[in-house]
């Protein structure tokens, strides 16, 4: 099923996405992106920008487009599209956007030292590893794919169910969760005990996992008492995935029986 799927191609500002994958948002757009091969879309909020069909790029909000992309051009978009299933080492996205990022957050520029977390840059491609609980396309490096689907049927012959609950994340995902939660009153460093800073997170990488199992809610600790954490702790690492936030964990985040990063 994810080889039929192409990648999610990443850039700063936006990302590409197979649009075989995408639900249109209203009339004028869902016949815009019919028959459309990739849809151009905005991390910061998931605006649908342009459509690329044929190679060609049709903008569905051409200022804003051409302010998200800033100096890159049209046909450096279309050149990357086209080699999109061209296997290759692909380097990752540039860090220099974060640092004012996280200054406007007020985000101490030792953070990272302090909690032992590193800088995590955003894949260039990610591979379509399926669908999350909520139906949602899920993407993670192509390996970290291929390892997802092995655990996940390896568990159902033990007779456990295993779903994700989320995958890979941008940096601007991660900006969305901080902005909103700061604007419902909730302190920083609240905030920084239970989500990693903008450009710290794991589920940058490509590699990690929220994953539940039906019945259960999200991203509870109540997840541990759970048959399916039980399987994981037994099995998961010799599909190289490792839970990454124990409980005393020295990047202070609380304990995450549910994220499990693929090495």
């Amino acid at each position: 099923m994810r080889c039929s799927i192409p990648p999610l191609v990443n850039f700063q500002p936006i990302e590409a996405v197979p649009a075989m994958v995408l639900r249109g948002r209203g009339n004028a757009v869902a016949r815009a992106v019919a028959g459309a091969g990739w849809i151009l879309r905005r991390k910061t909020d998931g605006r649908y920008l342009a459509v690329v069909k044929d190679g060609h790029i049709r903008a569905l909000l051409p200022g804003a487009l051409q302010r998200e992309l800033g100096r890159m051009t049209l046909t450096e978009v279309s050149t990357r599209l086209a080699r999109a299933d061209v296997p290759g080492r692909d380097r990752p996205l540039p860090l220099t956007f974060l640092r004012p990022m996280l200054a406007a957050l007020g985000v101490n520029a030792r953070y990272g030292a302090e909690r032992g977390l590193a800088l995590v840059p955003e894949p260039a491609r990610l591979a379509f590893a399926g669908v999350d609980r909520y139906r949602r396309p899920l993407w993670l490096t192509g390996a970290a794919a291929d390892a997802w689907q092995r655990l996940r049927t390896a568990a159902a012959r033990d007779g456990v169910m295993l779903d994700a609950i989320s995958g890979y994340r941008s940096h601007a995902y991660q900006l969305g969760i901080f902005r909103r939660k700061l604007a419902r009153g909730i302190a920083l460093d609240a905030i920084l005990a239970v989500n990693a800073a903008p450009g710290y997170s794991e589920h940058h990488s490509g590699r990690a996992l929220d994953i539940g199992t039906p019945g259960e809610p999200p991203a509870e600790e109540s997840f541990e008492a759970t048959p399916a954490f039980a399987w994981l702790c037994a099995r998961a690492a010799a599909f190289g995935f490792t839970m990454s936030y124990p409980r005393d964990n020295p990047h202070g985040i609380v304990h995450e029986p549910w994220h499990w990063c693929f090495k």
